[in-house]
């Protein structure tokens, strides 16, 4: 392939998104030797190396360490690092993000009561007794309560609803760590477990109503815990970068 060294990187990648699409690399794979993927692509092999690095980055590849590189079987953990970015850069706030779990949530918690298997409820049972036996523990508490929502994902059975929650997964994990601190425990764990007997029971629009009733009340849990004490906890956090001054022109100090 004659390609120029400008956007040499990107052709790269489309080739490895050919490469994937027609079914040569599944997921999980082990990629051919470097030597032998340069050949193919008729590139050096630091050109090569750099398009791997960036799909490495990007979470489309993983290194086995002494072993060689790997297609990720996880399409969520190629969505998540630009996720972040872009709810970072965006500036995206909690309120934002119930919004979107408002929107997307009940839907799936709905499918979750038609679809669920004995899997699925025996996932959301555990999650469900790691939260209530860890409400002095805050951290695993919060983990739990992801995994009871991430479970819910799963059961719907919707694919796409898997993946774009896992996509949002630090930020939601923000969101429920943000109301954990807020909120007393065992008044969350009374939402999650209606959700639970509703899918449990077959129930689709009482899982809807009561995941609805579950995030409605989170929210006016965040609005009444005022952005004042959420800033001194985020301010309490901040350390400043120590910088070699002596490297930095007196201007731009």
């Amino acid at each position: 392939m004659n390609w120029k060294k400008e956007g040499l990187t990107a052709r790269l990648i489309a080739s490895f998104k050919g490469l994937i699409a027609e079914g040569v690399l599944l997921p999980g794979c082990k990629l051919p030797p470097e030597r032998e993927l340069a050949l193919r692509f008729g590139v050096s092999r630091p050109s090569l190396r750099q398009a791997l690095k960036v799909m490495e980055i990007m979470g489309v590849l993983y290194q086995r360490i002494g072993d060689g590189t790997y297609l990720n079987r996880d399409a969520s953990a190629v969505l998540s690092e630009p996720v972040e970015f872009l709810i970072l850069m965006e500036g995206i706030s909690h309120h934002e993000l119930f919004e979107f779990r408002l929107i997307l949530e009940p839907e799936l918690a709905a499918r979750a009561a038609e679809r669920a298997a004995a899997s699925d409820m025996a996932e959301l049972r555990r999650a469900l007794k790691l939260m209530e036996d860890n409400t002095a523990d805050r951290k695993t508490f919060v983990e739990a309560d992801v995994a009871f929502h991430s479970a819910i994902c799963k059961a719907s059975g919707n694919r796409i609803g898997q993946l774009v929650f896992a996509m949002t997964h630090k930020g939601l994990l923000n969101s429920v760590v943000t109301t954990a601190s807020l909120a007393e425990l065992g008044h969350a764990i009374s939402f999650h477990k209606a959700i639970y007997a509703a899918i449990h029971g077959r129930d689709a629009e009482g899982a809807r109503r009561q995941m609805i009733a579950h995030l409605m009340d989170a929210r006016e849990v965040l609005l009444r815990g005022g952005p004042a004490r959420l800033d001194e906890e985020i301010l309490g956090r901040i350390r400043p970068i120590q910088r070699d001054t002596k490297a930095i022109p007196a201007e731009q100090r």
